[in-house]
C-alpha cells in the first residue's frame, strides 16, 4: 500500500518537474513578445492614477515616488486615499507633494465604508476626484520604472483591450529571511504559475499590482461599488471588463511588489489570503497545481517505507529544475539573484500553506478578520462602522 502510494507521489513530482521546464521555456516566450507603443507625435491620453493606502510600509515614500516619476508627455493626476485621518500614510503624501509641486497630486480622506472590502471602500471614496479619461489603479506596494505609463497606455490603446494589467517580481524590503522567502513565492511560483495558466487558457487574471482602463468603462462595469463585498476585487474587476466585449491584456514586462514580511507568522497569513483568494476564484485550477509542487512531494514519497533511492534522485531533479526556473526568470526580467538554498524551505512553506488552505476560509487583512464564503465574499467577523467623514486635500 505505502508502495502504491509513494509511487503517486513520485509521479506528481516528476509532473511538477515538467511543469517548471515548461515555465521556463514560456517565461522566453512572454518577454520576446513585441511590444505595442503610441506614435511618437501622438497626444497622449490624460491618465487619473487611483493609490488606495492604509497604514505606514516600509519604502513608501520611494515606492509612491516611482509614480510621481513618469516619462509620460499627457496630463497625470495621481489621488492617494486613506480611511483614518490618524493615517501616517498621510505625512508620506504630503512629502510627495512638497517634493513634486509642478505634479497634479490630490488626497482623500474619508471613513465611510461602503462593504466589506475596506480597500474598494477606500477607492469608491477616492472615485469621485477622478479627472481624466485613462483610470489606472495600482496598490501602495508596488514600485515603477519611469516608463511605465507610457507602456500601460500604449497597451491599453490596442484593438480589443479593454484592460491592462501586470506581472511583479518580489523586492525584499530587506534582507531577512521572510522577505526573501516573499520574493521567492512571487518569482518562482506566482510568476511561472500566470505564464503557464494564461499560455494555455487555463486563467484570466487580473491583479491589483495594476489595472488600467478608461473612465468610461469603469462606468460601465458599475464603478468600484460593483466590488465592494469581494476578496478578489482585482479579478472581479477584470471579469467586469472583459465581459464589457474586449480582454485584459499583460505587457512583457514586471513592476516591484515590496515583500515586507519581517516575522513567519506575517509571511503565513499573507500567502493564506492569497491562497485562499485563487482557490475562490478558480478552485480546479488551484486543486490542479497540486503537482507544482514537485520537491515536497518527492520529498514525501521518500519518506514511505520502502520507498528506495529513486526517490530521493526525484527530490533532487526537483531542487534543479526549480533553480534552472528561477534563473531563468532572473535572466528574463532582470532581476537580481536569489539566495537559492532558500528554495527547498520555500518550497515546503508553499506545499504546507496550500494544503492548510483547503482547512477553512478565514484571512487576516490589514488586521481584519474575515471569513470567506463560496462566491468569495468577504463576511467581516465583527461589525464595520459606516463612518462618513470625508476630507480632500
Amino acid at each position: 500500500m505505502t508502495a502504491w502510494i509513494s509511487s503517486l507521489f513520485l509521479l506528481a513530482a516528476l509532473a511538477g518537474c515538467l511543469y517548471a521546464l515548461l515555465a521556463a521555456v514560456l517565461v522566453g516566450r512572454f518577454v520576446g513578445r513585441a511590444a505595442p507603443s503610441l506614435p511618437g507625435e501622438a497626444t497622449r491620453p490624460s491618465v487619473t492614477i487611483l493609490k488606495p493606502l492604509c497604514g505606514p510600509e516600509p519604502d513608501l515614500y520611494e515606492n509612491l515616488e516611482s509614480f510621481c516619476r513618469q516619462d509620460y508627455a499627457g496630463p497625470v493626476q495621481i489621488v492617494f486615499g486613506v480611511q483614518s485621518a490618524a493615517d501616517a500614510a498621510i505625512a508620506v503624501v504630503h512629502r510627495l507633494q512638497a517634493a513634486h509641486p509642478s505634479s497634479r497630486i490630490d488626497l482623500v480622506i474619508d471613513a465611510s465604508q461602503h462593504g466589506s472590502n475596506r480597500k474598494v471602500s477606500n477607492l469608491i471614496n477616492m472615485s469621485a476626484l477622478i479627472a481624466h479619461e485613462t483610470v489606472v489603479l495600482a496598490d501602495s506596494d508596488m514600485s515603477v520604472r519611469p516608463d511605465y505609463l507610457e507602456r500601460i497606455v500604449a497597451e491599453l490603446s490596442r484593438p480589443g483591450v479593454t484592460g491592462v494589467t501586470c506581472l511583479y517580481h518580489g523586492v525584499p524590503a530587506e534582507r531577512g529571511l521572510c522577505a526573501q522567502l516573499s520574493a521567492l513565492a512571487i518569482d518562482v511560483q506566482f510568476v511561472p504559475n500566470v505564464l503557464v495558466g494564461t499560455s494555455f487558457g487555463l486563467a484570466n487574471p487580473c491583479f491589483g499590482s495594476t489595472i488600467a482602463m478608461t473612465r468610461a468603462s469603469l462606468e460601465r462595469i458599475g464603478g468600484f461599488r460593483a466590488f465592494k463585498d469581494d476578496l478578489a476585487d482585482d479579478y472581479m474587476i477584470g471579469e467586469a471588463l472583459r465581459r464589457d466585449g474586449g480582454r485584459v491584456a499583460i505587457p512583457s514586462f514586471t513592476i516591484g511588489h515590496a515583500c515586507v514580511d519581517t516575522e513567519l507568522s506575517g509571511l503565513w497569513r499573507h500567502e493564506l489570503r492569497w491562497n485562499r483568494t485563487i482557490r475562490n476564484v478558480d478552485p480546479k485550477g488551484y486543486a490542479g497545481s497540486f503537482v507544482t509542487h514537485a520537491f515536497p512531494l518527492a520529498l514525501i514519497a521518500a519518506l514511505l517505507p520502502g520507498a528506495g533511492t529513486g526517490a530521493l534522485a526525484v527530490a533532487a531533479l526537483a531542487l534543479a529544475c526549480r533553480i534552472l526556473l528561477c534563473l531563468r526568470i532572473e535572466r528574463a526580467f532582470g532581476l537580481p539573484p536569489h539566495a537559492y538554498w532558500l528554495l527547498p524551505i520555500r518550497d515546503m512553506l508553499s506545499f504546507i500553506n496550500f494544503t492548510w488552505s483547503f482547512v477553512s476560509g478565514a484571512v487576516t487583512w490589514k488586521g481584519h478578520d474575515y471569513r470567506v464564503v463560496a462566491d468569495g465574499t468577504l463576511i467581516p467577523e465583527h461589525g464595520l462602522g459606516r463612518e462618513s467623514r470625508a476630507t480632500s486635500v
